[in-house]
């Protein structure tokens, strides 16, 4: 027999309770043990009047703002309408089942402002961090570097090309992004990190780079840089750059001093990928930080003409010069100069050279130097960086940092596809800044969930 239609009845008095309907399993309740803002208003105590209205919670803010990127709300005008109907994030950000979902208008009012101008975000993220190190995440011995692309929030049809002179300086009166563009200039991970000027630029958000890496289409973007620990790829540090290798590998530098600086962490080795390899960013590693690079080394010293490559040539430390394969000595210097000259070019390298007389009388000319007098062989002054990684890659231990460096990209696809950041939906090097350090947070309380289970509950 069907039964009778259901009919809501309302009733005079409900025994509701939001803490016993939330189940035991969801990953909030899992987060929540591990999200500390209690310095959170000491913190922001400063930014704030000590007269007028009561301000929006900040607490309440940035607990929504870890719902959302914790579960890939991007839009802050549907986070709210989410939080007011899911009881679990009502749990989690402590509003019970009357309290109000502040306007979606009152994020980007305290982004730009309080937020931005007391770090906030960097401090939250730095709070993720220290909990994983106390809770043993962390082993501190190996790290791995890598950058990966982010879609920004512009398109072709507004922008200029390259070598069209445009008025930036009037556009940054109107345009918060633009202003960012222009302070950002001189800055070693933006302007200044190359010399060579882009096809397009956006008029809407300048710092973004168009850039082709991706091999398909062009698109604006920047690159999120994320220094792992390799233990259970915890983000320790998490930088913006622009979407080009000298800005990456800069970064990177950034990222391992700031590490030591803010945890005392000292990493015995590196992984990264060739990118990271240049002869700078090895004897940097290796001779200011004391760290083994396990990184492939970048060289260009093959040559597909036939002829000798720099291995083939000996070179002797004690008496700082190269063997030829015909044993011809190349020394950086042949003749004694009244002026001397110096040794190490703009480029940071050593020419060693070989005697005229020695090539033109050589059997081994035509495979060795057959469009020039002599012979000449560039050396860096970070070549023993780059054999310490050449040695190193040939040990077990290289192998082992090869496959753990993959838990980045691991990472990297883990933002894109479950916390759906895949395009930035701020602009500017700030609001990228910020949407990286809310990510990185919030994938760093999934691992702190995922490997620190629940406690056993207390008999009654």
């Amino acid at each position: 027999m069907m039964g009778e239609r259901t009919v809501a009845q309302e009733a005079l008095f409900y025994g509701f309770s939001i803490e016993r309907h939330g189940p035991a399993s969801h990953l909030l309740r899992s987060i929540d043990r591990f999200v500390d803002l209690s310095d959170l208003r000491s913190h922001l105590r400063p930014f704030y009047s000590e007269i007028g209205r009561p301000s929006i919670d900040p607490e309440l803010m940035i607990r929504m703002l870890i719902v959302g990127y914790c579960f890939g709300i991007r839009s802050e005008r549907r986070l709210c309408e989410e939080v007011h109907l899911n009881l679990a994030y009502r749990w989690f950000c402590r509003l019970g089942l009357e309290g109000d979902v502040p306007d979606h208008s009152t994020f980007s009012k305290n982004r730009h402002g309080r937020f931005r101008d007391s770090d906030l975000l960097r401090e939250l993220f730095e709070t993720t961090v220290r909990r994983c190190i106390e809770e043993g995440l962390v082993g501190g011995e190996g790290f791995a570097v890598d950058a990966s692309l982010i879609k920004a929030d512009a398109n072709k049809q507004r922008s200029a090309e390259g070598s069209e002179a445009v008025n930036w300086e009037a556009m940054a009166e109107t345009r918060r992004s633009v202003q960012e563009y222009l302070d950002t200039l001189d800055d070693a991970a933006w302007g200044a990190a190359s010399e060579a000027k882009p096809k397009f630029v956006s008029r809407s958000d300048p710092a973004a780079q168009w850039t082709g890496a991706m091999k398909g289409h062009a698109f604006f973007a920047y690159a999120t840089n994320y220094l792992i620990d390799v233990d259970n790829a915890v983000i320790v540090d998490v930088e913006v750059s622009r979407a080009i290798r000298q800005a990456e590998v800069g970064a990177a530098r950034t990222m391992i001093e700031r590490t030591q600086e803010s945890f005392g962490l000292y990493p015995e080795r590196l992984a990264a990928d060739s990118a990271y390899g240049s002869a700078e960013m090895l004897g940097w590693l290796v001779h200011e930080r004391g760290i083994e690079p396990h990184i492939p080394v970048f060289d260009k010293s093959q040559r597909r003409d036939g002829t000798f490559e720099r291995a083939d040539f000996t070179y002797d430390h004690k008496r700082d010069l190269y063997t030829c394969p015909g044993g011809k000595e190349l020394r950086s210097r042949q003749i004694t100069y009244k002026n001397e000259r110096p040794l190490v070019d703009e480029d940071g390298m050593v020419r060693y050279r070989a005697s005229k007389l020695d090539c033109d009388a050589c059997a081994l000319k035509p495979r060795c130097c057959p469009n020039a007098p002599a012979r000449k062989i560039p050396r860096s002054i970070h070549e023993g960086a780059r054999d310490m990684a050449r040695d190193i890659a040939k040990t077990e231990a290289y192998v082992a940092s090869r496959h753990q460096r993959k838990k980045v990209e691991m990472l990297f696809a883990h933002l894109k596809r479950i916390l759906r950041l895949d395009r930035l939906r701020l602009r500017g090097p700030n609001g990228a800044r910020d949407e990286f350090h809310l990510a990185a947070a919030a994938q760093n309380l999934r691992k702190l969930a995922k490997l620190i289970p629940q406690p056993m509950p207390k008999p009654a």
